[in-house]
Order: C-alpha cells, then structure tokens, then sequence
C-alpha cells in the first residue's frame, strides 16, 4: 500500500440524468482507484432499488427515501475508510442537500460531480430504453422530461461528457479527489 494506512473514506456522488453516463464513469473511477489498493464500493443506484429500497416508487417522495437510504449506506463505509462512489440520479436539491448534511455532521468528506450531459444526449444514448419508452407514451415520471430535474448549483466538478470520454471524465474526478488528498 503506497498511501497511509489509515485510509480516509469519502462519498463521490454522481448526480446527473438517465443516460448521462454516471455508471459508466463511476465504473472506471472505481477502478483506477482499486488498482492502486484504494477501498472502493460503487453503489449503483438500480441495484440498491431493487434491494434496499424494493417496493418505493417514483413519487417525490419514495425518491427522496430511496436518496436518503443511499446516503446513509454511503455515509457509513466513507466514515469507515470506504471511497464510496454512488451513480444516482438524485433529481432533487433538497434530498441532495440532507445527504452532504449527514456527511458535514460526521465529518465525512462529500464529493458531489454533476454529470452535466444535457438531456437531448441522454436521449441519444438511451442506454435502457427509457427515453424511447416515455416519447411511445408507455413511460411518465422521467426525470429531465416529464418529471423535474434541480442540477447541483455548487458542485465539485460538473463534467461535460458530451465532449470528452468517459476515461476523461472519471480521471477529472479523480483529480478533484487528489486536490483535496482523498488519494
């Protein structure tokens, strides 16, 4: 292990719309991190809906809970020297802004990336179909289209992937770990 044994953990949380490519970044960064012995968990936010968070909806308010879930799993390992790295969507402000509160009150670092692909590219890449479904009429509620999407209005990094690769992305990730010593 080239870095100090007492590993600090820390929450990387990938907000952005369905297609942006948070999974794909997260998946990358999560790697490089391993390879150089790093803790890592990517809490990806499907798996967790279909586990710990089975039988919540789409309503504001399940999505705020199935946020909040994510947060404190999240919390939890940072606090316990875990580089978490969650791809969620997160839509709102307000359930974004309890989860880095919980993160301030332990003293966990909090890294929130916006995955600032804009909602015509996500349409295009429509990596599970759900555009396509919600312009046939067999899908509402889709966060960016018919259902609200509030960007992060501070974030550490808003990444424009529409311009760059998903290797690109996930390594400005990285440096904004590496600029505040979190590898």
């Amino acid at each position: 292990m080239t870095h100090t044994a007492r590993a600090q953990g820390a929450t990387i949380w990938l907000t952005g719309l369905p297609s942006a490519g948070k999974t794909t970044i997260a998946r990358i960064l999560a790697g490089r991190l391993r390879s150089e012995n790093h803790r890592v968990e990517v809490l990806d936010g499907d798996e967790i809906r279909r586990f710990l968070s089975a039988g919540l909806g789409f309503s504001r308010e399940d999505r705020n809970t199935n946020v909040q879930r994510i947060g404190l799993v999240a919390e939890v390992l940072a606090r316990n020297g875990v580089l978490a790295v969650v791809p969620v969507i997160a839509p709102y402000a307000d359930s974004r802004e309890a989860v880095r509160k919980r993160h301030e009150a332990s003293g966990t670092p909090y890294i929130e990336v916006h995955v600032a692909t804009p909602v015509e590219v996500c349409a295009e890449r429509d990596v599970k179909g759900l555009y396509a479904r919600q312009a046939a009429g067999q899908l509402t509620g889709l966060t960016g289209v018919d259902d609200p999407y509030e960007p992060p209005l501070d974030p550490a990094i808003a990444l424009k992937t529409q311009g760059e690769t998903p290797e690109e992305s996930a390594n400005a990730v990285y440096a904004v770990l590496a600029e505040r010593g979190l590898v």
